[in-house]
C-alpha cells in the first residue's frame, strides 16, 4: 500500500508541477501582453504629446505675429491721434483767423469805395 500512496503523491505533486507550469506560462503571457498594450499606450501620448507641442509652438508664434501687429496697430493710432489734434489746432487757428480776415475785407472793401468816391 506504501508504494501505491508513494505513486500516487508523485502523481500529485507532477500534476500540480505541470499546472503550476502551465498557470506560470499563462501569467507571463498576460504581463507580456499588458506590457505591449502600456507601450502602444504610452506611444499615442507620446504622439500627442509632440502635436500638441508642434501646436503650441504655432500658436505662440501667431499670437507674437498678432502682438507685433496690434504694437503697429497701436502706433498708426498714436499718429493718426496727433495728426488728428494737429488738424483740429490749424482748424481753430484759421476760424480765429477767418472773422479777422473778414474785418480786413471789409476795411479793404470801405477804403476802396472812398477812393473811388474820390476819383
Amino acid at each position: 500500500m506504501s508504494t501505491v500512496l508513494t505513486i500516487i503523491v508523485i502523481a500529485a505533486l507532477v500534476a500540480i508541477a505541470v499546472l503550476g507550469f502551465f498557470a506560470f506560462r499563462r501569467y507571463q503571457a498576460e504581463r507580456a501582453r499588458k506590457r505591449e498594450r502600456m507601450a502602444a499606450d504610452a506611444a499615442g501620448h507620446r504622439q500627442e504629446a509632440e502635436a500638441n507641442t508642434a501646436r503650441a509652438r504655432e500658436l505662440s508664434g501667431r499670437a507674437e505675429e498678432q502682438r507685433r501687429e496690434a504694437e503697429r496697430e497701436h502706433e498708426l493710432a498714436e499718429q493718426h491721434a496727433q495728426k488728428a489734434g494737429e488738424a483740429e489746432r490749424e482748424a481753430e487757428e484759421l476760424e480765429e483767423r477767418a472773422p479777422r480776415a473778414g474785418r480786413s475785407a471789409a476795411h479793404h472793401d470801405e477804403r476802396a469805395t472812398e477812393l473811388e468816391q474820390k476819383l
